[in-house]
């Protein structure tokens, strides 16, 4: 039981923060930050040893950059990077 709203609370803590940042990639780095912060805690907390800390870790990491990856908005534009004719790159929407 105590494994299930630890679970619960890391994957509601790393949405709310793969929230605020801007593109897939960087919603599941910060959740898998988070993620991998909150279930190290949890970890200790709930098993007390190392091995607990690092599987809670793991796990966390798993979980927040998964939920951070599903909390990306369907729509949201994609940039990519041109390079103009005289060597300069710039960065704009990607064509379709």
């Amino acid at each position: 039981m105590k494994f299930r709203n630890a679970a619960c609370l890391l994957g509601l803590v790393s949405l709310a923060v793969a929230g605020c940042t801007q593109t897939q990639e960087q919603r599941a780095g910060t959740g898998a930050l988070v993620g991998a912060g909150v279930g190290a805690a949890a970890g200790q907390v709930f098993g007390g040893d190392t091995r607990s800390t690092v599987a809670g870790a793991g796990a966390g990491a798993l979980i927040g950059a998964v939920a951070g990856t599903a909390s990306a908005p369907p729509n949201s534009p994609e940039y990519c990077r041109f390079r103009r004719a005289d060597g300069t790159v710039y960065t704009a929407r990607c064509p379709n």
